[in-house]
C-alpha cells in the first residue's frame, strides 16, 4: 500500500505537467506558424507579465474569473452544468451600478447593498433555468445558453433607453457613477506599506478579499456541512440521493440560484474598484473564460484559484507580443491548449489509477 500511495503521488503531478509539455508544445507550433521563435515569445511575455504594473493587472483579471468559476463549480459538484455566469453577471453588474447609484449610505452598508442587488439579480434569473429543470425537465445547458442571449439584450435595451445618465455628452453610454461611499477602495495602501509603488494602470481591486472570502466559503460548505454532502450527492447519483432522504429537485433549483447568485458578483469587482459605473466597455467574455477556468482548477477552491492566477497573468503578459509581431490572440491558443490537454491528461491518470486500484485489490484477495 506504500507503494501505491507514492505512485499516487507521482501522479498526482504528472497530469499537470504533461498538461504543461503539450500546451508548451501546442502553442509553441502557434508561434512558429507566424514565423517567429517562441522562445523570444516566452521570453517577452515573462519580462512584460513580471513587471508590478502587469503583476496587478493579473490579479485584476483573475478575480472575476475566480468568483465566476466558483459559480460554475457550484453547478458541476450538483451534477449541472451553467452556461449563463455570462448573462447572470452581466445583468448583476447593471442593476448593482443602477440602484447603486441612487442613494448614499455609509461606506460599508453602501457596498454591502450594491452587491446583494447584485446577487439577488444573478439568484432570480438564474433561478428561471432552475424552475425549468425542476418542473419541466428542461436541460439547464440549452436553458442558460438562451437566457445568456436575453441577458444580453435585455441588458443592452435597459442601459440606452432606462438607466443611462443623460446628463453627460459622453458616446459611451454609463449609468451614473456610484458615490464615493459605494466604491470598493483598491489595496495600494496596503501594497505600499509593503514596499510597492503606485503604478499607472491603477491598483488591485479590493474584491479580490472577496474572492478569497468566497473561496475559503465554497471549499467549507462543500467538504464540511451537510448542505454541501447533499449537494455532491445529488451531483454524482440522483436516484441515489433521492433514495438516502436528499431532496435532489430542491438541491438542484437551489444550486442553480446559489450559483447564479454568486455569479452577480463576479461583474462587480471593475464597478467597485474602477469604472464606479456599467457602461458601454464592460469585459465581456468572463463567464465563458470562467468555464475554463474552473474545469482547469477540478472544481477544487485552490485549484481554481490557480488556474485564475494562471489565466490572468497569460491573458496579461500576452500584450506583449505585439512588440515582436506575434498576434496577440495567441494567448486563446495558449488557454485553449492548456484546457484541452489538462482534461486529457486527468483522465488518462484518473483511469490508470482505477487500472493500479484494481491490480492492489488483486493483490489483496489473491493472498
Amino acid at each position: 500500500m506504500k507503494n501505491f500511495k507514492l505512485s499516487g503521488f507521482f501522479l498526482a503531478l504528472a497530469a499537470p505537467a504533461a498538461a504543461a509539455v503539450v500546451s508548451i508544445i501546442i502553442s509553441s507550433l502557434a508561434v512558429l506558424a507566424t514565423h517567429k521563435s517562441p522562445i523570444e515569445a516566452y521570453k517577452t511575455m515573462w519580462a512584460f507579465g513580471t513587471e508590478s504594473a502587469s503583476l496587478m493587472q493579473a490579479l485584476n483579471t483573475a478575480t472575476p474569473y475566480y468568483i465566476a468559476a466558483i459559480a460554475i463549480a457550484i453547478t458541476f459538484r450538483a451534477g449541472l452544468f451553467n452556461i449563463g455566469v455570462e448573462g447572470q453577471l452581466r445583468l448583476g453588474a447593471l442593476f448593482g451600478a443602477y440602484f447603486g447609484a441612487m442613494l448614499v449610505l455609509p461606506p460599508v452598508l453602501h457596498i454591502l447593498f450594491i452587491m446583494l442587488i447584485a446577487m439577488s439579480i444573478g439568484g432570480l434569473w438564474a433561478s428561471i433555468a432552475g424552475y425549468l429543470k425542476v418542473k419541466q425537465g428542461v436541460s439547464e445547458v440549452i436553458s442558460t445558453i438562451m437566457l445568456n442571449a436575453l441577458a444580453g439584450g435585455l441588458s443592452s435595451y435597459l442601459l440606452a433607453n432606462r438607466f443611462a445618465d443623460r446628463t453627460t455628452n459622453s458616446n459611451n453610454l454609463s449609468t451614473k457613477k456610484i458615490a464615493a461611499s459605494g466604491q470598493f477602495p483598491d489595496l495600494m495602501p496596503l501594497l505600499n506599506k509593503l514596499g510597492v509603488k503606485d503604478q499607472p494602470g491603477g491598483g488591485v481591486y479590493g474584491m479580490l478579499f472577496v474572492a478569497i472570502a468566497l473561496g475559503v466559503t465554497f471549499w467549507f460548505v462543500i467538504n464540511r456541512t451537510r448542505f454541501g454532502f447533499e449537494l455532491r450527492a445529488t451531483g454524482t447519483n440522483p436516484i441515489a440521493a433521492r433514495v438516502s432522504g436528499v431532496n435532489s429537485k430542491r438541491m438542484t433549483f437551489v444550486a442553480l440560484a446559489l450559483s447564479g447568485a454568486v455569479a452577480g458578483l463576479a461583474g462587480l469587482p471593475a464597478v467597485l474598484g474602477d469604472t464606479h459605473a456599467f457602461n458601454m466597455g464592460f469585459r465581456t467574455g468572463i463567464g465563458f473564460s470562467a468555464i475554463a477556468v474552473a474545469l482547469l482548477g477540478r472544481n477544487n477552491a485552490v485549484g481554481m484559484a490557480i488556474s485564475a492566477l494562471l489565466f490572468g497573468f497569460l491573458e496579461v503578459s500576452s500584450r506583449a507580443l505585439e512588440l515582436i509581431d506575434v498576434a496577440p490572440e495567441t494567448y486563446v491558443i495558449m488557454q485553449g491548449s492548456i484546457l484541452l490537454s489538462s482534461v486529457i491528461a486527468y483522465e488518462v491518470v484518473r483511469r490508470y489509477k482505477i487500472t493500479l486500484q484494481s491490480r492492489e485489490l488483486a493483490k489483496v484477495v489473491g493472498a
